[in-house]
């Protein structure tokens, strides 16, 4: 391939970018629109478990700029769930011209498992906020009081880290599928695996206790040992 050819190619590949994140940046607004009319709904589900282990509190503003900041948090954080499909549609789309034909045809299982895992990590985490509140707050006895601009960001990079947590079974599996990896590989590896999902888990929780840690960990690592079987049974690899 000449100086030219390669300048062409890269130029197309730049300008395939730009439009994949032009669709993806219209899907995030679009999202983000339908979420705000919904900001009350969110906010009452999001604080739920705060209301439920701290009965009679709520949480306050301080700042005249706080509700509108944390209302657009949560639009855009609900834009972007309601987006996700089409995030991870123009993500795919963008490296499907790198495949071969065999490996396109998990194009749709692919993107489906990428939205379906990053929800059920949100939903996870969802699930074990309540215990992870009662943790924290259990450490000192102290008098607690919380803003709202304070609690969305705990609760919402609580939840967005599990949902992309959630999301490495399937690169682990494309791994597999384009030959990166095999299962053998990766039951060899199985005790530097625990190691590396430990180190992620504690590194990238929010709250950094051992109890959110630990059940950050343990759904990875079930994770790890499905994907090998998968790469074994479905990919024979």
């Amino acid at each position: 391939m000449t100086a030219q050819e390669k300048r062409m190619s890269m130029i197309g590949h730049l300008d395939e970018l730009r439009w994949r994140l032009l669709k993806t940046a219209i899907a995030l607004v679009l999202g983000s629109i339908v979420a705000w009319t919904f900001r009350g709904q969110m906010l009452d589900l999001l604080k739920a478990p705060y209301v439920d282990i701290f009965p009679g509190e709520d949480l306050q503003t301080i700042t005249p700029t706080e509700q509108f900041g944390s209302a657009m948090r949560l639009a855009f954080f609900g834009g972007f769930l309601l987006a996700s499909p089409v995030i991870m549609w123009q993500l795919w789309s963008f490296v499907a011209p790198g495949l071969t034909t065999k490996e396109r045809r998990w194009a749709i299982p692919i993107v489906t498992a990428l939205v379906a895992l990053f929800l059920a990590g949100v939903g996870f985490a969802y699930l074990i906020l309540p215990r992870s509140l009662l943790f924290l707050n259990s450490v000192l006895d102290a008098e607690l009081s919380v803003t709202v601009s304070e609690y969305l960001s705990f609760v919402l990079r609580f939840l967005l880290v599990f949902g992309l947590a959630f999301e490495y079974p399937v690169f682990l599996f494309a791994a597999g599928a384009v030959g990166l990896v095999t299962s053998a590989q990766l039951a060899h590896v199985r005790r530097w695996a625990v190691l590396a999902i430990s180190v992620v888990s504690a590194a990238a929780t929010p709250t950094g206790d051992p109890f959110t840690m630990l059940v950050l960990a343990v759904p990875l690592y079930l994770m790890y040992e499905v994907t090998l079987l998968l790469i074994r049974y479905v990919l024979r690899k």
